[in-house]
């Protein structure tokens, strides 16, 4: 059965206009590679870190919202660990009712 994650990405400030969209591209196909389905995806904008990391202090958010499956995350991740646009990575579980207000989640 299929599960939605959230996956937030991190790619370089260096990055030009059109190799962001090769890095997307990238990584869009790693996720169908595995499996898995881009369902919506969102542009944050270049972003400073709260503290410098491996010499950067900023770089551009992602979120992708991806159906697949669980079992087919762990290798995703290393997948994309070998991607040199990816500079971090973090892929949650989305909650079903995430966003929803309480009452109405309740009823």
């Amino acid at each position: 059965m299929k599960t939605m994650y959230e996956g937030m990405f991190i790619l370089p400030k260096a990055l030009t206009d059109d190799q962001l969209d090769g890095a997307l591209d990238s990584i869009r196909k790693d996720i169908e590679k595995f499996g898995g389905e881009v369902k919506n995806s969102v542009r944050l904008g270049k972003r400073p870190f709260s503290r410098p990391m491996k010499k950067q202090d900023a770089g551009y958010y992602y979120v992708i919202d991806v159906e697949m499956e669980g079992d087919q995350i762990t290798p995703l991740k290393e997948r994309l660990k070998l991607n040199e646009f990816v500079f971090r990575v973090q892929i949650v579980r989305k909650e079903e009712n995430a966003g929803v207000p309480v009452a109405v989640a309740a009823e």
